[in-house]
């Protein structure tokens, strides 16, 4: 994949339902989505890792 789509974190929020503090608090946890850091200190979350972490949900409610 030569340019993955990377997500901004109000995006990510938008998409999963939870707020901010929430997914502050679930990532130190460490159970959010991987957050990248880019130089300019901007927060992203590759489209990839994001669906990843919605399989792995997934498989966690069924177990």
């Amino acid at each position: 994949m030569a340019n993955p789509k990377m997500l901004k974190l109000p995006e990510v929020l938008d998409e999963i339902g939870m707020s901010r503090a929430a997914f502050y608090r679930m990532r130190a946890r460490g159970q959010a989505p991987r957050i990248r850091k880019l130089p300019n200190g901007q927060l992203r979350v590759r489209r990839s890792d994001l669906d990843d972490w919605w399989e792995a949900c997934e498989g966690d409610a069924a177990a």
